[in-house]
């Protein structure tokens, strides 16, 4: 199947919110401390749009959202990014989409920040293994304090 990217639009909030959810729920991270709480999950399209934040969604041929990434600024670093939020259902995953997710943030964050750092569960093996095939190094300290204090991996890349 071919998807396609783009940015998020407002009518795109409500089905990322559920493509996050269902990922969650999978992983065993629908609790506190984990993206699942996040206040501004239902608000991507007023949040990412502004100056040095983005969010992309991967659509596939029927229109339906499944997957995305956001980079977003981290507070108290001037010149680190987040990468945030990135989920695919399982049906994208294995496709490529997730490679052409992530190429499009790390592109999108060289021009506004130096490093990128990311949070993520110790039992997303996979996803450790994809950050790690582009560039990201494991630290064992967050950067900062974020309000995913369930996130017990930390990655953190130099962007050039």
């Amino acid at each position: 199947m071919k998807y396609k990217i783009r940015e998020i639009e407002e009518k795109d909030n409500k089905e990322i919110e559920n493509v996050i959810r269902t990922c969650l729920i999978e992983f065993g991270a629908n609790h506190e401390g984990t993206a699942w709480a996040d206040p501004n999950l239902g608000r991507f399209s007023e949040i990412y749009n502004t100056d040095g934040n983005k969010y992309w969604v991967a659509i596939d041929g029927k229109e339906k959202i499944v997957g995305g990434v956001g980079i977003g600024k981290l507070e108290g670093i001037e010149d680190v990014c987040e990468l945030q939020k990135m989920y695919c259902l399982p049906e994208a995953r294995g496709t490529g989409i997730a490679h052409e997710l992530i190429g499009k943030a790390l592109d999108y964050a060289k021009k506004y920040y130096k490093r990128c750092y990311l949070e993520t569960l110790e039992n997303m093996i996979a996803a450790q293994k994809f950050y790690e095939k582009y560039g990201f190094e494991r630290i064992y300290k967050p950067l900062v304090k974020t309000e995913h204090f369930a996130c017990d991996v930390r990655y953190i890349k130099e962007l050039k």
